[in-house]
């Protein structure tokens, strides 16, 4: 670059070696826009699968419903039971939702829907679910074995009668003296085909008749038989359900689903269960007290009318009607101690029965101590205690296993509680002994108080005290019974619904805003993607920029897309824009040429077969001959000659004509049809191109060439495939190394910088050829070469092949 160098007034090369590594965002937004058109149909698809999606999936509804978890009890049971235990006084939110997700609550909703056949109707994605107002009625016997999962189909026949086939074989074997384990069917034993109405349709596997179908003739029902617990594990996996926030004590309860009437059907039937499966614990506590009360009633009664009858028989026999004065105190002393006694060996008969309850292990509901008139309150909180673990343990063990760390949390919890409350009933039973005995002593002590009394009055004072004793017993018992029966008329649930199941206005799923923007974004980032990863993983020149940072020669021209099949554009073309290119070419060639020199010789190259060096020699030739440059053309590739092809000349004779025999090289000259354009073809391919170029005549040939004509143009093989080709830069002034976007690969610039560097190749610049804005923001490739690495004859390219090209 000498020349340029001393002369300031010349124009610099068209592209300079440029080694920054910098980021053009504009360049690879320009670039991604240009696929603007597949962007534009992908969106269209994005948007069109969107409507799809959107107009014909089954929608999904969310039902929510809301419940109040009160804190403290309502009504005459808080007042009636606030002192003695039975009512707690607070409810814990997590163990409410472990209620209401529990499998037992479920279980009992489910049962209370009679949903276990499931009526379907066609759509155009697949069966979509049916409920409410149905036109035909299945019953199913449930105590019989039963193939559930899978789908019947009923087509409704002429006359009385319907057919029945099998839509799926997908079966399962619901058993229902094992009700939680299912095994595939493998052969069905359902015979296809006609049946009546009311008929039992009966198998090993199966037992249901259809009752009605009201329909037309060839009317077609979906259905599926579907076992209570699979739909009670299914409706407890999909409820949601949580505080609406941190601080209140309201659940939400949430269920998705296709129905919604079905879905706000199910919410509701699990909060009735729920609200009456609370009201049922507190009405079992008022009745296990009643029935204790009753069965003390029981036996007092008998006692009570005994002693009635015989205090009246002995007033009327003795004639005896009222107590002395001193029979009046001793008897009202008695009447005390008695009645103490009476109410200690009622303690005592409640802790030994507690006390075989804990001994025997037993899950019956607890009485609690203070409904007998214990106010121990560590005994009634022990007691209390225990209900709620083993309430508690129940509601766990319907939905977990024993093994699971929660479950036996609890039961370290119970075992641990009847230890405590056991050493306190064995304490209890021993101070109740105590007094009882003590008790005796003193009623004994009266006793002896009573015999000074006369006979008559003496007989009259014991059986009115015994009278009397079980009186104030039977009156006690009657009491409480009664507290009892007004609390369980007064029980109520603690919590409360707030707002019953109710379905959105719109439904969740599909989402239509969300998959049309997904539909876009889709269609968007698919092609671009697509681009991206072809870009990431393409190893090919793109573009000039990027040209300019992996070579360390100059870049010196670029030449644009000639037209399809347009070998010499510079003759036929002359106002494009490749043309335009050639003669820039000219023109950095004169000022790249050694100072002074009249004649300049130019060669091209390249690393592979394809990348269009003998298109840019033709051309260049072509450009300096229309200047008035007298030029010849020399086709030094003598493997793979293609210069004849593009002048139409043939190729008998030529350079390898001239090395062979004694044939002057003017006389295979030949014309190129315009002014200042002389061909010297490379002739007949010969058995050794290698070393018939490096032949001494050759370099004859040569000094006579560069005297004769203005410009020489040498076309010369691939320098990365043959060898020749690094012993005939020496007779060039100006070695162009050409390389072809998105074809030449990556590595093929090391060869050009090897050959400058370490070469010892002079006057070396780089030309990218077939550069070409292909509406993408790059350049893209229009020249047709062969698409092949190797240096042998073109293959045909398929039309897919070149239509993928462009793309």
């Amino acid at each position: 670059m000498d020349n340029l160098q001393n002369n300031p007034g010349a124009p610099s090369p068209v592209f300079q070696f440029n080694n920054e590594n910098t980021f053009d965002f504009r360049s690879i937004l320009v670039k991604y826009l240009g696929y603007w058109p597949w962007i534009a149909l992908f969106v269209f698809l994005g948007m069109a699968g969107a409507f799809f999606v959107n107009r014909y999936s089954t929608p999904i509804w969310s039902v929510e419903s809301t419940v109040l978890i009160k804190d403290e009890s309502s009504g005459m049971s808080m007042d009636l039971f606030e002192n003695t235990g039975l009512v707690k006084s607070s409810s814990n939110i997590e163990n409410e939702i472990g209620i209401l997700k529990s499998y037992t609550l479920a279980e009992e909703a489910v049962q209370e829907l009679n949903i276990n056949v499931q009526v379907y109707k066609q759509g155009v994605l697949g069966m979509v679910p049916v409920y409410g107002n149905q036109s035909m009625l299945v019953e199913v016997d449930w105590n019989h074995p039963q193939m559930v999962g899978g789908v019947m189909k009923l087509v409704k026949s002429e006359g009385e009668g319907f057919i029945l086939t099998l839509e799926e074989d997908n079966f399962q074997t619901f058993n229902p003296g094992d009700p939680f384990y299912k095994t595939t069917i493998e052969n069905i034993s359902l015979n296809e085909g006609e049946y009546a109405y009311g008929e039992w349709i009966e198998g090993v596997n199966f037992r249901f008749k259809v009752e009605n179908v009201s329909a037309q003739t060839g009317d077609e029902f979906l259905f599926r038989l579907q076992d209570t617990p699979s739909l009670a594990k299914r409706y407890k996996n999909e409820l949601m359900a949580g505080p609406i926030n941190k601080e209140a004590s309201i659940l939400s309860l949430k269920l998705e689903t296709p129905v919604r009437r079905l879905g706000e059907d199910y919410l509701n039937a699990l909060m009735e269960v729920y609200l009456q499966r609370e009201l049922n614990e507190k009405n079992r506590t008022s009745d296990n007290t009643v029935r204790f009360i009753e069965n003390q009633l029981s036996d007092i009664t008998d006692s009570l009318t005994f002693f009635e009858d015989r205090l009246e028989q002995y007033r009327t026999q003795n004639k005896v009607f009222n107590l002395s004065e001193e029979g009046n105190q001793i008897f009202e002393r008695m009447q005390e101690l008695e009645t103490e006694r009476s109410q200690m060996e009622i303690n005592l008969k409640y802790y030994q029965t507690l006390q075989n309850y804990l001994d025997h292990n037993n899950e019956g509901d607890l009485l609690v101590p203070s409904v007998v008139g214990i106010s121990d309150p560590l005994l009634n909180s022990l007691v209390l205690n225990l209900g709620e673990l083993q309430a508690e343990r129940v509601r766990l063990s319907s939905n977990y296993s024993n093994e699971t760390p929660a479950v036996r949390e609890i039961k370290n919890k119970i075992d641990n509680t009847k230890n405590v409350l056991r050493e306190n009933v064995s304490s209890a039973i021993r101070n109740t002994q105590s007094m009882i005995g003590e008790l005796g002593g003193n009623i004994r002590q009266v006793e002896q108080q009573i015999n000074v009394l006369p006979e008559t009055e003496r007989r009259l004072l014991g059986i009115q005290r015994k009278f009397t004793i079980n009186e104030n017993i039977y009156v006690y018992l009657l009491q409480k019974r009664a507290e009892a029966e007004i609390t369980r008329a007064s029980n109520s649930p603690n919590n409360s619904v707030l707002d019953w199941a109710k379905a959105g206005n719109l439904p969740v799923a599909p989402k239509t805003k969300v998959n049309y923007l997904l539909g876009m974004l889709l269609g968007f980032f698919i092609p671009l993607g697509f681009v991206g990863l072809r870009d990431f993983f393409n190893v090919k020149i793109q573009d000039v920029k990027e040209l300019e940072k992996l070579t360390k020669i100059p870049v010196v021209a670029k030449i644009g897309r000639a037209k399809y099949g347009a070998s010499v554009p510079v003759l036929t073309e002359p106002k494009s824009s490749v043309t335009e290119g050639f003669r820039s070419l000219r023109a950095d060639m004169t000022y790249l040429s050694p100072k002074n020199k009249e004649h300049l010789t130019i060669l091209f190259t390249s690393t592979v077969s394809g990348e269009g060096k003998t298109f840019c020699s033709v051309n260049t030739a072509s450009a300096f001959a229309l200047k008035g440059k007298k030029t010849l053309l020399m086709g030094l590739d003598l493997r793979k000659p293609k210069i004849a092809s593009d002048f139409k000349l043939k190729n008998d004779r030529g350079i390898s004509t001239c090395l062979s025999t004694d044939v002057c090289w003017r006389e295979v000259v030949q014309q190129s049809g315009m002014d200042n354009l002389d061909i010297l073809l490379s002739g007949p391919i010969p058995p050794n191109p290698a070393e018939i170029l490096l032949q001494d005549r050759f370099e004859e040939i040569m000094k006579e060439v560069k005297e004769q004509y203005e410009v020489v143009i040498l076309d010369c093989p691939p320098v990365g495939l043959v060898s020749e080709t690094k012993e005939l830069f020496r007779y060039a002034d100006i070695n162009l190394f050409v390389f072809r976007q998105q074809y030449s690969r990556r590595e093929n610039v090391e060869l050009a910088n090897e050959l400058s560097e370490k070469g010892g190749v002079k006057k070396l610049y780089g030309l990218l050829n077939d550069i070409h804005l292909n509406g993408r923001g790059g350049y893209g490739y229009g020249y047709t070469y062969g698409r092949s690495y190797g240096y042998h004859d073109d293959q045909p390219v398929s039309w897919w092949k070149k239509l993928l090209a462009k793309g």
